[in-house]
């Protein structure tokens, strides 16, 4: 107790604290003690207007914020991003090489043409793929590309998931609901995100962002 008291600057006590002290100290009835760090946790992360949830559930498995940033071409803000993951990734080597389920969520902050959005998507994976690896994606980026065009926009305020799981692929979903089936492989994940966080990102600072550092 002593060693928490002077970690959080509370008074260290030679007694165990009764229930009436902890009443005054935490402002909570005995029983109900939580860590002094759990409101921290349990406020979202705001960015430009828009709330990211700290912790969420995919596939069974809690992720993590990694991170939060903003794809920007000078004063025009396109949309903010949030990485999820299961644990710290601070290099696009440590977010790639991590298993299990990741969620990259984008809300968007302008009405935006599907088709534009979707030759960005293009771009990004061929820019950030090897050479090799273009012709094992080609059909699948079809496929992905297909299903972005069918929306005909994505309008502002939409939240767009881009999420892994394991044993199905990529799940593709906009405001909650699924667009197709999952996308087989996560070496097309690995494509996506690399759009994001790879050696030649959509923009610098939004992969800055992503990977927990300044946006």
């Amino acid at each position: 107790m002593h060693q928490f008291a002077k970690l959080v600057g509370l008074p260290q006590l030679q007694a165990p604290m009764n229930p009436y002290r902890r009443t005054l100290l935490f402002g909570l009835p005995a029983g109900l003690l939580l860590p002094v760090w759990a409101p921290a946790l349990a406020q979202p992360v705001w960015v430009e207007g828009q709330a990211f949830e700290r912790r969420i559930t995919l596939a069974g498995t809690e992720l993590l914020l990694n991170g939060t940033g903003v794809r920007a071409v000078a004063w025009f803000k396109g949309f903010a991003a949030g990485l999820y993951l299961r644990e710290a990734g601070r290099s696009a080597a440590q977010v790639l090489a991590q298993t299990g389920p990741k969620r990259l969520q984008m809300r968007m902050l302008h009405e935006v043409p599907a088709d534009e959005f979707m030759k960005a998507f293009q771009k990004g994976m061929t820019r950030n793929a090897a050479p090799a690896e273009l012709p094992v994606l080609a059909d699948r980026k079809e496929l992905f590309a297909r299903r972005v065009a069918a929306l005909g926009k994505v309008r502002k305020g939409d939240r767009v998931d881009l999420d892994l799981e394991p044993g199905r692929g990529t799940v593709f979903s906009v405001n909650g609901k699924l667009q197709g089936e999952a996308i087989v492989g996560d070496d097309f994940y690995a494509a996506l995100l690399r759009s994001f966080v790879g050696d030649r990102p959509y923009d610098s600072r939004l992969k800055a962002g992503l990977l927990g550092g300044a946006a």
